[in-house]
Parts: structure tokens; C-alpha cells; sequence
């Protein structure tokens, strides 16, 4: 995948669920890439935070990928 997510060039394409100006939350609506693995996500996560934790759901596979100083977390269902 080549480095670099832009939510600004996909945001026509994501719903915004979340943003407290140290993360963001958006989920997919029309078949954006993971930038870890290339498939359609549900969920992406964009953090500028150090440390995270998750509930993740045993049926849930997630990319983690690093871009400069964000954290990606992806979900796919």
C-alpha cells in the first residue's frame, strides 16, 4: 500500500462517526481501501495518540498500519 491515507480525498466516500481532535473515527460507505491490506474496511480509526486499547470482537479481523506519526486501525466485518 503506498504511505500516505488522506481522509481529505475520501471523504466523499466515508461517514464521519467520531472526531475529538486527537482521533478520528470513520466508517466506509462505498469501498475504500485498507491501507494495511488493500481490502474494503468498515471502520478506520486515525489516532494521534501514543497508546490505545480495543474491545475487539472475536468475529472482527483489523489492519494496524503506522503513517508518520497516526495510527491507522482498520476493522473488517
Amino acid at each position: 500500500m503506498t504511505a500516505g491515507f488522506d481522509i481529505h480525498e475520501v471523504r466523499h466516500r466515508v461517514k464521519l462517526l467520531r472526531d475529538d481532535g486527537e482521533t478520528t473515527l470513520i466508517e466506509n460507505r462505498d469501498g475504500v481501501a485498507c491501507p494495511a491490506c488493500g481490502d474494503d474496511f468498515s471502520q478506520l480509526l486515525i489516532s494521534d495518540r501514543t497508546a490505545h486499547s480495543f474491545d475487539v470482537d472475536a468475529g472482527t479481523r483489523f489492519c494496524v498500519r503506522r503513517d508518520g506519526d497516526r495510527l491507522l486501525v482498520a476493522t473488517h466485518e
